[in-house]
């Protein structure tokens, strides 16, 4: 079975940890199958009060994380150059994370992620040792901590044992390149309202296409802009045309 480690370099290891010891992902850290490592900044500050901040060269509001706190946290990590973990600073101006991104950074056996905080961290810490930067969204958080337990909350089902199987993660939306299409559970009519009947029918391949043909209706629907990147075959677009009129 894979495991993985996450590193967390925060402010707040606290936020860290109360979220990612909560739900699925907490199961896993009791198997083992995830482990979670929180350093908090301030115990590298270099200093008996505990500053890691400072003003910014230049001018402007807010106050920087020092290079040297984040340096010297981040290099507390490991002993050699083998055992240094792929590193990533979550931040605005990384590119948007994704799915696909997920699935990458879950292959990984140890990710360290960067929580900034005030207006970010000074940039030559950045340079010298972040892999990438990766933004959870076109929008600004007071911190680090969120995003980053958005990213391991995601990476963390992509490994094996989180889920209690493959399908619990593959037929989900955004995994194909497609939304996750209609579900429905019981009773079969409610409100009127009733199951399509092909769900009910016990037809594997039935089932199969109708939850394939509504999965491209949904993507159609609510997020089009994905349909450009499919290859989709005139007798499916029928199909979904076929289907969406019943909608």
């Amino acid at each position: 079975m894979n495991s993985m480690r996450f590193d967390v370099l925060t402010l707040f290891p606290e936020q860290i940890e109360n979220n990612i010891n909560a739900s699925i992902t907490g199961r896993a850290v009791k198997k083992g199958i995830i482990s979670v490592n929180t350093v908090n900044i301030r115990d590298y500050c270099g200093n008996s009060y505990g500053k890691v901040d400072d003003t910014v060269y230049g001018g402007g509001t807010g106050l920087l994380i020092t290079a040297r706190s984040v340096y010297d946290s981040w290099n507390s990590l490991f002993d050699n150059d083998d055992d240094r973990p792929y590193t990533v600073y979550m931040s605005p101006k990384g590119h948007v994370f994704d799915q696909k991104k997920a699935v990458e950074l879950s292959r990984k056996k140890r990710l360290c992620i960067i929580c900034g905080h005030y207006e970010g961290i000074d940039s030559r810490a950045i340079d010298l040792i972040c892999d990438e930067e990766i933004s959870i969204g076109d929008y600004v958080l007071t911190g680090g901590e969120l995003a980053a337990c958005v990213v391991m909350d995601s990476v963390s089902r992509m490994i094996d044992g989180v889920l209690p199987n493959e399908e619990a993660f593959t037929d989900e939306s955004h995994m194909g390149g497609t939304l996750e299409g209609k579900s429905f559970t019981m009773p079969s009519e409610w409100n009127g309202i009733k199951v399509p009947e092909v769900l009910l029918s016990g037809n594997d391949a039935a089932i199969e296409e109708y939850r394939r043909i509504s999965s491209l209706v949904e993507t159609w629907i609510k997020r089009p802009d994905m349909l450009d990147e499919l290859d989709i075959s005139e007798s499916e677009w029928e199909k979904m045309l076929a289907l969406r009129r019943t909608l």
